[in-house]
């Protein structure tokens, strides 16, 4: 398992922020990509990191990956409901 920190969220101006432990090896300035999730935990990483990231991905895939095809794609209408932010389409 991977060594775990504790951080501690602080006030800064408008903002909250974390101070991340110099052993994250985080460079000052270093911008880092945050997703929040429904449960409340938050996955980070380097934007730096978030190209060859992806990159990677294309190559875990295994050999055979989809080599019966798509199966059943079909998927029938659905009726947007109308928000005050988004309109039913046209």
């Amino acid at each position: 398992m991977a060594e775990q920190f504790t951080v501690r969220s602080f006030k800064s101006g408008n903002s909250v922020a974390l101070r991340l432990p110099k052993g994250l090896g985080i460079e000052a300035g270093e911008e880092l990509i945050v997703v929040p999730h429904a449960d409340g935990s938050m996955t980070a990483w380097r934007k730096a990191l978030s190209r060859e990231s992806f990159l990677r991905l294309f190559g875990s895939v295994s050999e055979g990956f989809m080599a019966q095809g798509r199966g059943d794609t079909d998927q029938g209408d659905y009726d947007w409901p109308e928000t005050p932010d988004h309109p039913a389409a046209a």
